[in-house]
């Protein structure tokens, strides 16, 4: 189980990790047919399987036709994975607890194919290489930092 150790930083064993992604995916044919009853048990599906996997809601929004979330997650989900058991599960649910919507989706499918996921973080480019930067001065590393003055030779 993670825990919140400071300011949105979780630890989980040995790793300590504060990864963000917004997600956002779309109902199939863009219908609006979240609405209501509907889109009140997507939001109750969505936290419980955001809370069976270690995955923190920062925020979430339901629109009619498409759902925002900016969640927090361990590091052992990649985002596509992440997006699998989301829309998966809530799929699911979803059509078995209301018959028009799987009439309206006969294929099995709420959602459209695809989503859109960025990241999103407390630490910028420019401060990540500042820091490796900073490291210049210790012994480089073998496998890191290495300049090749000449193409490398194959065996």
């Amino acid at each position: 189980m993670a825990r919140l150790t400071h300011a949105r930083v979780w630890q989980r064993g040995h790793t300590v990790y504060d990864i963000q992604y917004h997600l956002v995916w779309v109902t199939k044919y863009r219908y609006q047919v979240l609405r209501g009853d509907v889109a009140e048990r997507a939001r109750d599906v969505l936290r419980q399987v955001c809370l069976s996997r270690d995955i923190e809601i920062v925020k979430g929004h339901i629109s009619v036709d498409h759902i925002h979330m900016l969640v927090c997650c361990p590091p052992l989900l990649s985002p596509a994975k992440l997006v699998q058991f989301l829309k998966g599960v809530s799929s699911r649910k979803l059509q078995e607890e209301f018959p028009h919507l799987k009439k309206r989706y006969w294929g099995q499918h709420l959602w459209a194919r695809g989503y859109f996921c960025t990241t999103v973080g407390t630490i910028t480019q420019d401060q990540i290489k500042l820091y490796i930067e900073k490291h210049k001065s210790e012994p480089p590393d073998e496998n890191f930092g290495m300049t090749l003055s000449a193409p490398l030779q194959s065996a």
